[in-house]
C-alpha cells in the first residue's frame, strides 16, 4: 500500500488532484540540484510574498523554488522570519487573527492563497512537526490514526498506522504497546510518533520547525538519519538553527536575515555545500562562519 502516491480524492476548487509522484526534467536549472543531477520542476514556489501580522511585515519579497524529494534548509538569525515563512506554506500563520498575505505560494501549479482553496486541505497535503513534540493525550495507536480518522480514511487503519510507524523508525520500539499513551515516550521518540502523525495523512511535503532543538544528540542524530529516510518519498523544509545539522542534512539550504524595518528577507539561496563552503555573499559567509547571529 503506497500512502503517499495516491491522488485525492474529492479535492477541493482550488486545488487540483495531482500525481504526487511528479519528477519531471526540466530545461532550467533547479535550486539544490547537486551536480550532474538532472533538474526537476519545484514542488514549491515562493513568488514575492510577503507575510504581515496586522501592520508589521515580518517576511517580504521572498522569491525561491523547493525542488520534490529534498530535504531544504531553512537558516538565519533569531526574529528573520524562519518560522513564520515555514508556516505559509500550509497557511498555519491563518490561525493568527489579523494576518494577511501578498503573493504567491504555488505548489503543484496551484496558489495556495487562492479564492476557494481549502486550508484544511493544505494542511493534509503539506504536512507540520515542530519544535516541541506534542503528541495528543492518546494511545500511540490513537496518535497516529487520529488525522485519517477525521478525513474520512477508508482503507485498513492497522495497515496505515504500522506503515506509517515503519516510515518514521518507531515501529520497533512501539510495535508491542500501541494502546499505551504517546505521552509515555521518549522525547526523542515522541518526535518521531509526531513525524508518523504528520504523514499518516499522505502528505508529499513535510515541514519540521527546529524538530530536534529539544533532543539529546543522540535522538537529534536519529532524526537526521529519518529525514535522510523520509526524503525517498517526501520532499522536507526544515527550520533550524543549528549550522551543523544544516549542513550535514539538507540538501539546499535558504539564509535569510532582518533588514532595518525588521522584516525577513533572503540573502542568499542555493545548494548546500556552497553556501556553506563558498557563499557568494559575505554576510552569508559571516554567519555560517559564526561572526554574527
Amino acid at each position: 500500500m503506497n500512502q503517499t502516491a495516491t491522488p485525492t480524492e474529492g479535492a477541493p476548487a482550488g486545488l487540483p488532484t495531482i500525481n504526487l509522484n511528479i519528477e519531471r526534467a526540466t530545461d532550467g536549472a533547479t535550486d539544490g540540484a547537486s551536480p550532474g543531477e538532472v533538474a526537476v520542476e519545484p514542488i514549491l514556489k515562493f513568488r514575492n510574498l510577503s507575510f504581515f501580522y496586522g501592520d508589521f511585515r515580518a517576511v517580504k519579497d521572498i522569491t525561491f523554488d523547493i525542488a520534490p524529494k529534498r530535504i531544504t534548509s531553512i537558516i538565519g538569525p533569531s526574529g528573520s522570519g524562519k518560522s513564520t515563512l515555514l508556516r505559509t506554506i500550509n497557511r498555519m500563520n491563518d490561525l493568527i487573527p489579523g494576518t494577511r498575505v501578498e503573493g504567491e505560494v504555488i505548489y503543484h501549479g496551484a496558489n495556495l492563497y487562492a479564492k476557494g482553496v481549502d486550508p484544511v486541505e493544505v494542511r493534509r497535503r503539506i504536512g507540520m512537526v515542530f519544535q516541541k513534540a506534542n503528541p495528543f493525550p492518546k494511545s500511540i495507536y490513537d496518535n497516529v490514526a487520529f488525522g485519517p480518522r477525521l478525513n474520512g480514511y477508508k482503507g485498513n487503519m492497522d495497515d496505515l498506522v504500522e506503515q506509517s510507524l515503519r516510515r518514521a523508525a518507531i515501529w520497533d520500539e512501539v510495535k508491542d504497546r500501541l494502546k499505551q499513551s504517546g505521552l509515555a515516550l521518549s522525547g526523542g521518540q515522541q518526535q518521531r510518533l509526531c513525524i508518523a502523525r504528520a504523514i499518516a495523512t499522505s502528505p508529499d511535503v513535510v515541514l519540521m520547525d527546529e524538530p530536534a532543538s529539544a533532543l539529546d544528540p543522540r535522538s537529534t542524530l536519529q532524526i537526521e538519519e529519518l529525514m535522510f529516510e523520509l526524503k525517498k518519498n517526501y520532499t522536507i523544509v526544515i527550520v533550524t538553527h543549528n549550522m551543523q545539522q544544516a549542513a550535514r542534512a539538507s540538501d539546499s539550504t535558504l539564509f535569510m536575515n532582518m533588514a532595518e524595518d525588521r522584516a525577513g528577507y533572503v540573502v542568499e539561496q542555493g545548494p548546500t555545500v556552497e553556501i556553506f563552503t563558498n557563499p557568494k555573499n559575505r554576510l552569508t559567509e559571516d554567519y555560517v562562519s559564526g561572526r554574527f547571529g
